[in-house]
């Protein structure tokens, strides 16, 4: 293993109904957690989604409705994957854009939290394209001269991110064995909320979509507190309807009264 941790860092990959953050639902989870002394834990659910799974969605990742339709929904199943994944790093395959902010999201709307401070986030994707951009596939040719088989299964492709992030550390020695030394040589990513409506600017959180992209969260509510209104009834992930209301309560109590 050519990675010194001091936790366990999960390498998360999840099969779903679509790719919209807001509306589709998770049909397979599977986790491969690393741990300090190199051994490896493995956790992979099918999921009821609760919807029916598009033909398109199938046709991809080759999970029907009826292969789930005596599995456990995403609810029943939370408090269990969360467990797992706690004290944990957390990385995948464009994880930081897609299955993380899915994970957090399908918590939310199981009505439990999913803690963020504290975790590092380490994106193999990002890593690949930063050094040799290149799909998951062709990563783990390129890395490891191994062939992506039973793509698209939740379980492989965490599998062989794994490998490919193991082999990344190997062949790029300026990446260092930590991951903040990885981070460090990739760039970070701040995040405000998962689905990046809002993001970091010189240490506030500003807007990152829509007529007032770039300005200040605080000041538009400030200014307009019926915009807060119109995102809380729009089609806005929970987690971001979350990190909105936690900006409108700190700007709420400064407002002189």
């Amino acid at each position: 293993m050519h990675i010194i941790l001091h936790k366990p860092l999960a390498f998360l990959d999840l099969e779903t109904t679509g790719i919209n953050l807001v509306t589709d639902r998770i049909v397979e989870v599977a986790i491969v957690k690393v741990m300090p002394d190199g051994s490896q834990l493995r956790k992979r659910k099918l999921l009821n989604p609760g919807v029916p799974i598009p033909a398109e969605s199938t046709t991809v990742h080759g999970i029907s409705d009826d292969m789930v339709k005596d599995a456990p929904t995403f609810k029943l199943a939370a408090n269990e994957i969360r467990q797992f994944l706690d004290e944990c790093d957390l990385a995948g395959y464009n994880s930081n854009r897609f299955d993380w902010p899915l994970l957090v999201e399908e918590c939310l709307r199981a009505g439990l939290e999913f803690d963020m401070s504290g975790r590092r986030m380490i994106d193999v994707q990002r890593i690949f394209h930063v050094m040799e951009p290149r799909t998951l596939t062709a990563a783990l040719r390129f890395y490891c001269d191994e062939e992506l088989t039973n793509a698209h299964s939740a379980e492989a492709d965490a599998e062989a991110t794994w490998k490919v992030f193991n082999a990344q550390l190997q062949r790029y020695p300026s990446l260092g064995q930590t991951l903040d030394s990885v981070l460090a040589q990739i760039g970070d990513e701040p995040l405000v909320d998962m689905a990046r409506r809002f993001i970091w600017e010189k240490g506030t959180e500003v807007f990152n979509f829509g007529k007032y992209k770039g300005r200040p969260v605080a000041d538009v509510l400030k200014a307009e507190p019926q915009y807060y209104d119109w995102m809380m009834k729009g089609e806005f992930s929970l987690h971001t309807k979350q990190k909105l209301s936690e900006i409108f309560k700190r700007t709420a109590l400064k407002i002189p009264i």
